[in-house]
């Protein structure tokens, strides 16, 4: 067959698939053999790895809950399946996949999407129709500003992930108010509202922020930021780009030979800088929602550590916080539903509201916005090429190493 042939063909075994889910889930949510979760990730663009990230978290949640006999709802019992697209990392096409999702395929309850601003694409999409989504990578706090009664979150907010940053930056000061900070971030959802967060922190130490930047939409440079570096001489560096933000600031500032006491950033363990930059990660500051080595646990996976130890087992690479919140949001459906007695979507949102239960990622305590009100971040350091819990000091591993050395002393 011709290579036209064989795209021909898979475009109409495609559609056969989309037809075959439609008509799968035409039948009532009570005569169905397995609850259908429907998710639009980002398996292509920017997004990409932390995409995959997602459906790896939500993929292992379902089989280890399908493992275990499913979820009880009432006097029945269900397997769990989610049906996914790739978003392409592209707000507008989330939500149309949503939407496709609801309309087409039937999907009755959403997991979300990777990153804040595909989760607000599609968060008025699930609203309009009623149909509860439980995210775990949206954690911008806009969010939970607009009066969605339909959406929840298993993840800290965004104004909390790099104000450990700040807050050891001034404790490690004799006086706070006479350090300088430079800000470089996205300009999306999560990113923006985590410089607000950063520069509400600043603001109360009273911290001088010399540098504001927004980094250049393809985050391939940002070499205009580190000529100010060079020039003002911060304190405190705070990036804040999504995984392939924090790789191009690391290799960048080894490249130039910037010198920073302090830097610190959002999704460097996602974008694995200790492995794949070596030495030039050393000591960088890494905002994050959760650690293997923390004291969480549960029923399902067990302790923390044991479920980082599932992961590298299935996916054969450490198991980044991304995948761990994304497996706590099946965890919490799962809950919702076995709680509600029924898969009636009002009464699925009603129960979710009211999530308050401990897992191996941490207590996930929803308030009256949809927010997980109950956990904190932390924040690795990159130590000798690993990742280091040095943040709040009661789960830290190991003491903070600061200021950072010079290059030409490392």
């Amino acid at each position: 067959m011709s290579h036209t042939g064989n795209v021909v063909m898979k475009k109409l075994g495609l559609l056969a698939f989309a037809v075959c889910v439609g008509w799968a889930v035409s039948a009532s949510a009570d005569e169905a053999v397995s609850i259908r979760l429907g998710a639009a990730v980002s398996l292509s663009g920017k997004y990409s790895s932390n995409g995959v990230y997602t459906r790896n978290g939500y993929d292992l949640a379902v089989a280890r809950i399908n493992e275990r006999g499913g979820v009880k709802v009432g006097d029945k019992t269900y397997k769990l399946e989610v049906v996914y697209y790739d978003d392409e990392s592209t707000p507008a096409r989330g939500a149309q996949l949503a939407e496709r999702l609801i309309q087409q395929d039937g999907v009755k309850f959403l997991l979300g999407p990777y990153s804040s601003g595909l989760t607000e694409a599609m968060a008025p999409v699930t609203e309009k129709y009623g149909v509860p989504m439980v995210e775990a990578n949206g954690a911008a706090v806009s969010l939970f500003q607009k009066g969605y009664k339909y959406l929840f979150a298993v993840l800290t907010t965004t104004d909390q992930y790099l104000k450990g940053a700040v807050e050891v930056a001034a404790a490690r000061s004799a006086d706070p108010s006479k350090l300088k900070v430079a800000m470089a971030f996205e300009n999306d959802p999560f990113s923006q509202d985590v410089r607000a967060g950063v520069t509400a922190d600043a603001k109360r130490f009273g911290m001088k922020i010399v540098i504001d930047d927004k980094l250049p939409p393809d985050l391939n440079d940002m070499s205009a930021t580190l000529t100010k570096v060079k020039l003002l001489k911060p304190d405190l560096l705070i990036v804040s780009g999504h995984e392939k933000g924090a790789a191009t600031a690391v290799r960048q500032m080894a490249d130039q030979r910037v010198n920073v006491p302090m830097v610190a950033m959002t999704h460097c363990d996602s974008a694995r800088i200790a492995e794949t930059l070596g030495k030039s990660a050393e000591y960088v500051l890494c905002a994050a929602q959760w650690a293997p080595s923390l004291s969480y646990s549960d029923d399902l996976f067990g302790s923390a550590s044991d479920y980082a130890a599932l992961y590298e087992k299935t996916y054969n690479e450490t198991a980044p916080y991304q995948a761990a919140e994304s497996s706590a949001a099946v965890q919490v459906f799962a809950d919702a539903f076995t709680r509600a007695g029924t898969l009636d979507p009002k009464a699925v949102r009603d129960a979710l509201a009211t999530t308050d239960i401990q897992s191996f990622y941490g207590p996930v305590r929803i308030d009256e916005t949809g927010k997980n009100a109950g956990k904190p971040t932390i924040l690795f350091q990159v130590q000798d090429g690993k990742y280091v819990v040095v943040y709040p000091e009661k789960w830290a591993e190991a003491k903070l190493r600061a200021p950072i050395p010079t290059w030409d002393k490392r």
